[in-house]
């Protein structure tokens, strides 16, 4: 029978960072320990989750103080409520030529990602990642993570992330506890990519299953680490005028190495400073342009 009601310690969820007001979430404990309804891990997860469903994306700033910027800014935001124009632009992808086709005005395709979260046997927060298939046409052999473009049967951006992490790794649905979404990045291609945080509660319950034609590998690294300056490099480039950075992250498991860069890099430490709430102690130097109102076909961010 349940005898007490205690609140979350702080030490229990300490390495997530979480408000302080959530660190005094009440949950039910049983009398006796060996049987208490959840366990500090569970703990930590259920305070993440309530912690991340708060979270709010930063609305769209104006890129200049004159009145013709400020116009500009309002069709922008009225474009975006429509979903036409990207509120945030993210990091490139890959390296590949620019190529002009045909103009068109710019509404770029939706696509969405899955950002997803379980405890490490530490402890720590550690993120799933694919690496991709060196068969593929495009961004063959590069660490993404699982998702793709949404289909018109999909009823949101979750929807998306999770069909696509289930046609690519096997990942049920059902196992992922999507708890928010992050503002839209904007690929290398121009492609609207918005990054879904779920949390798997229950890491072997997922028997990852790659599709061989898609995807090489399954792994996972701690979040964390997209936050510090180790194993970390940058290179400056420069779009429309205005320069940014990509950054280049070196990991190796299991004696396999891989680089997380461009996009999947700037997701994940945009990701990881929500959730840890802290900067990265490096330079992010995001992009801060205007998007274009004419784009060609297949332009790209050189």
């Amino acid at each position: 029978m349940l005898s007490t009601i205690r609140r979350l310690s702080i030490s229990s969820i300490s390495s997530f960072q979480s408000p302080l007001s959530l660190r005094k979430l009440i949950i039910m404990d049983s009398s006796s320990s060996s049987s208490s309804l959840v366990d500090k891990s569970s703990q930590r997860l259920f305070a993440l989750a309530q912690q991340l469903r708060l979270y709010k994306p930063p609305p769209p700033t104006p890129f200049g103080d004159d009145d013709e910027a400020e116009a500009d800014f309002e069709e922008q935001k009225l474009e975006e409520r429509v979903g036409k124009v990207v509120s945030q632009l993210g990091f490139q992808e890959s390296v590949t030529p620019d190529a002009v086709v045909q103009k068109e005005r710019f509404k770029p395709k939706r696509a969405a990602v899955l950002i997803c979260l379980f405890e490490g046997v530490d402890g720590e927060l550690r993120v799933i990642l694919t690496k991709r298939s060196s068969k593929l046409s495009t961004h063959s052999g590069e660490v993404a993570l699982p998702g793709g473009k949404a289909e018109e049967g999909d009823a949101s951006d979750a929807d998306t992330a999770t069909r696509e992490a289930k046609e690519e790794i096997g990942l049920d649905p059902s196992l992922v506890n999507v708890v928010t979404c992050l503002e839209p990045f904007l690929s290398k291609h121009l492609l609207r990519v918005i990054p879904v945080i779920g949390i798997l509660s229950n890491k072997k319950e997922f028997n990852p299953i790659p599709n061989v034609s898609e995807v090489e590998a399954v792994f996972d690294v701690p979040l964390e680490m997209f936050l510090k300056d180790e194993n970390r490099k940058s290179e400056e480039r420069e779009w429309m005028g205005e320069k940014y950075l990509i950054h280049l992250f070196d990991y190796e498991m299991d004696d396999k190495k891989y680089l997380i860069w461009g996009l999947t890099a700037g997701i994940l430490i945009r990701a990881a400073s929500v959730v840890y709430q802290r900067p990265p102690a490096f330079l992010e130097q995001n992009p801060k342009f205007k998007l274009p109102k004419v784009v060609y076909k297949n332009t790209t961010m050189s």
